[in-house]
C-alpha cells in the first residue's frame, strides 16, 4: 500500500487516507470523534501510528499539523446569520430535489422537465443541462467528498451517471422494472446504489457501469437508501413498513427491523455506524442498533406523518419534519439511549 494523499475533514473531526493498492486507488477515514482543543495532538499521533500502519514515521509531522488544524476550526465561534441569497428560474416544470457538492461552490436541481441542471452557486451560472433521461429526474446526488461525478434516478427506470466537470455521461444503469425514486454513493465513490418502485435496490459499479447485486426481499416501493460511513453496509427503508440492513460485498441481508406500522420515509446511519435512525407514516421515529437490529427507542410527539430524519454530525441530536406542520422536532441522543421505549 502506498499512501497518496491526506483529505481533511472539519465535520465530524477526521482525516481521510487516500491510498493505492493493488493499482486501484482507495480510502479510509481516521476518525476523531473525541477531539477537543485540549487533546494533546503528539498523543494523539502516537496513538493513530500504532493502528494504522499508512502512517508512518515520515508522515507524524504532517498528520500533527492536520490534528491541529481540526482544533484550531474547533475553537473558532460561529455566529452565522441566515438571510435570503439569491434566487433561480432554474426549470420550467417544477424541481424535485437540490444537492449541493461539498465545499458549496457548486448545486444541483432535478425537475419534471427531464433534466439535472449544474449551477455555479456564487455567479447564478448554469454550468451544464444534463439532459438524456426520459421522464421526471426524481433523486440526484454528488459523490462527495470528491465532487466529480453526479447520479440521477428517473422514473424512465434508469440511473445516469455523469462527469460533473464536463456534463458527459458516464453510464446509464439499466435493469430497475419500475421507477427510481431514491439514490446514494458509497463513500469511497466507487457504488451507486438505487431504490425503486419495483421493490428493490440495487448496486451499480461506478467503474465499469455494471449492476453488481440487487437486493430482493422488500415486498412494497423501496424510498429511502443510505450506506454507513464505512461503506460496507446499505440500510433501504419501504412502503412495506419494513427496513433492511444489507452487506454490501455479499448482496445478503443481515436484519431486517420491524415495528412501524406505516410506511417508511427516510433512513439513514449515524457516523460511526452504530445507530439507524427511521422515519414513518405512522407518525414515530425509530432509533435501532445497526450491529443487532434492535429497537431501542420509538419517539412520539408528532401528530401527522413523519417524512424526513436526520442525525446531526456530532451523533448526539436527531431531527424529525412532519406533515403536522411544526417545523421538526430535536431530539438529545443521550435522553434516549439509556431508557428505550
Amino acid at each position: 500500500m502506498k499512501l497518496k494523499r491526506f483529505l481533511l475533514r472539519y465535520y465530524p473531526p477526521g482525516i481521510i487516507l487516500e491510498y493505492e493498492k493493488g493499482g486501484y486507488l482507495r480510502t479510509k477515514s481516521i476518525d476523531l470523534l473525541d477531539l477537543t482543543p485540549k487533546t494533546n495532538p503528539d498523543e494523539l499521533v502516537a496513538e493513530i501510528r500504532r493502528s494504522e500502519a499508512l502512517i508512518t514515521e515520515s508522515r507524524a509531522d504532517q498528520v500533527k499539523q492536520l490534528i491541529i488544524r481540526l482544533q484550531e476550526k474547533q475553537g473558532q465561534q460561529d455566529h452565522h446569520k441566515f438571510c435570503f441569497f439569491k434566487e433561480l428560474k432554474a426549470h420550467i416544470l417544477p424541481l424535485t430535489n437540490v444537492a449541493f457538492d461539498k465545499s458549496g461552490s457548486r448545486f444541483i436541481t432535478g425537475s419534471y422537465d427531464r433534466t439535472c441542471r449544474v449551477w455555479d452557486t456564487a455567479s447564478r451560472t448554469e454550468l451544464h443541462a444534463l439532459e438524456g433521461h426520459r421522464n421526471v429526474v426524481y433523486a440526484i446526488a454528488f459523490n462527495n467528498p470528491y465532487g466529480d461525478k453526479i447520479a440521477t434516478g428517473s422514473f424512465d427506470k434508469t440511473c445516469k451517471l455523469w462527469c460533473a466537470e464536463t456534463g458527459k455521461c458516464f453510464y446509464t444503469f439499466r435493469g430497475h422494472a419500475a421507477e427510481i425514486v431514491c439514490l446514494a454513493f458509497n463513500p469511497q465513490s466507487t457504488l451507486v446504489a438505487t431504490g425503486s418502485m419495483d421493490a428493490t435496490a440495487k448496486l451499480w459499479d461506478v467503474e465499469t457501469g455494471e449492476e453488481v447485486a440487487t437486493l430482493t426481499g422488500h415486498t412494497a416501493e423501496v424510498l429511502s437508501v443510505c450506506f454507513n460511513t464505512v461503506g460496507n453496509q446499505l440500510v433501504t427503508g419501504s412502503f412495506d413498513h419494513t427496513v433492511a440492513i444489507w452487506d454490501v460485498a455479499s448482496g445478503r441481508r443481515v436484519h431486517t427491523l420491524i415495528g412501524h406500522s406505516g410506511e417508511i420515509s427516510n433512513v439513514q446511519f449515524n457516523w460511526d455506524c452504530s445507530l439507524i435512525v427511521t422515519g414513518s407514516m405512522d407518525k414515530t421515529c425509530k432509533l435501532w442498533e445497526a450491529a443487532t437490529g434492535k429497537c431501542v427507542a420509538t419517539l412520539v410527539g408528532h401528530k401527522e406523518e413523519v417524512l424526513d430524519v436526520c442525525f446531526d454530525l456530532s451523533g448526539q441530536l436527531i431531527a424529525t419534519a412532519s406533515a403536522d406542520g411544526e417545523t421538526f422536532r430535536i431530539f438529545p441522543f443521550f435522553l434516549f439511549v439509556c431508557f428505550p421505549v
